[in-house]
């Protein structure tokens, strides 16, 4: 069976399938803001936006950002601080980085018209596989495969291919299968459709297969394995990390931020000073310890942890305890923190992790500052 992964394409029906599935998908496509035209950079954000994040969460903050930055000169043009304040709460930052830096070159390049060769859409920075075929198909009607995680769902069951979708290597024999059924009449449609079903119907567990408007072509339905579909190895477990992070004010109630490294884990967003501590002694020790070390700078921190904050990353967790402090402004000036008022926070763009502390800290702090 594994030898011959594709051994079932030759018992589809290449016609019925693509009518099957894309008159499905006129039908009961949902209403989303990036199908109102075919514009490919409307297309290329939304597909950039949607990799990792739900739809549901994608749509609001789709909208705003094509409000700022209308077209690939605006976003060509804009400030990176104010592109990531935009991205803000997203989540993987590194792919609104590379949206610029890619829409930058075809401001330059291509006159601000995105290329619509495999080779040429290829060469932008961030602009894997995936995002290549889901432009080119969806906004200039070209044949091309767009192979995401649903997408391979779907054809694991279709096919009943028992190849390990978790492996990088998997990908090429999807877009192989993708590739011999896909429309050359309307391949946007196509591949929308296939996202749309692995979104809708061919879920991860307990798929609506009688609501499926292909079961009548799936392999895996036929065989009753449709639930043992797609075969995926599991993740290695996330190392946790212990953290300690400061909210400091200074004597005239400014806060205290640090801009992270502009390469690496959330490059370029800010963040309150925090570091990685021993579980085996104090915090708060550490933290004023660790500032003294990093800054040259002397923080009272309070005593009592303020918060604990956790979050998930794919490979790492962060367990946060959170304190209150303060510091003088004038042990800031030769550092690369800053102090900005309470006002001023809402320009700057922070992870997800620091946005809950200065959610769930700010307003104690603000007022013990006022008594």
């Amino acid at each position: 069976m594994k030898d011959e992964p594709l051994k079932h394409l030759i018992t589809i029906d290449q016609e019925e399938f693509q009518n099957d599935l894309i008159t499905w998908f006129s039908k009961e496509q949902r209403d989303l803001p990036w199908r109102k035209d075919r514009d490919p950079y409307r297309v290329w954000v939304s597909e950039i936006m949607l990799q990792q994040t739900r739809v549901d969460t994608v749509i609001p903050y789709f909208n705003r950002f094509l409000e700022r930055f209308p077209t690939i000169d605006a976003l060509a043009m804009a400030d990176e601080d104010e592109v990531l304040k935009a991205w803000e709460g997203l989540g993987y930052y590194s792919r609104v980085r590379n949206l610029q830096s890619a829409v930058k070159e075809v401001s330059e390049k291509y006159s601000g018209i995105v290329p619509d060769t495999p080779k040429e859409i290829s060469s932008l920075k961030g602009v894997g596989p995936y995002t290549a075929g889901a432009i080119l198909s969806i906004a200039y009607g070209k044949p091309e495969p767009a192979v995401d995680g649903n997408v391979m769902r779907v054809f694991s069951r279709i096919l009943s291919i028992w190849l390990d979708i978790a492996k990088p290597s998997t990908r090429k024999v999807f877009e192989e299968a993708v590739r011999a059924l896909i429309s050359k009449e309307n391949p946007s449609y196509f591949n929308q459709a296939l996202m749309e079903l692995g979104a809708l119907i061919c879920t991860p567990t307990s798929p609506s297969c009688l609501l499926c408007p292909v079961r009548d072509h799936c392999h895996a339905f036929n065989e009753g394995v449709q639930t043992e579909l797609p075969v995926k190895s599991k993740k290695k477990a996330a190392r946790k990390l212990n953290m300690a992070a400061a909210v400091l004010f200074t004597e005239d109630n400014r806060v205290v931020i640090h801009k992270r490294a502009s390469s690496g884990l959330l490059a370029n967003l800010w963040e309150f000073p925090n570091f990685e501590v021993s579980s085996t002694r104090s915090g708060r020790k550490q933290l004023e310890e660790r500032m003294e070390e990093a800054y040259s700078v002397e923080a009272t921190l309070k005593a009592g942890v303020m918060t604990k904050i956790q979050h998930v990353f794919t490979h790492i967790i962060w367990d946060i305890e959170v304190y209150a402090g303060s510091v003088e402004t004038s042990t800031l000036k030769e550092t690369d923190l800053i102090a900005v008022t309470i006002e001023e926070m809402e320009k700057y763009a922070f992870p997800v992790s620091h946005q809950k502390i200065w959610k769930e800290t700010s307003e104690t702090i603000i007022k013990q500052l006022e008594t």
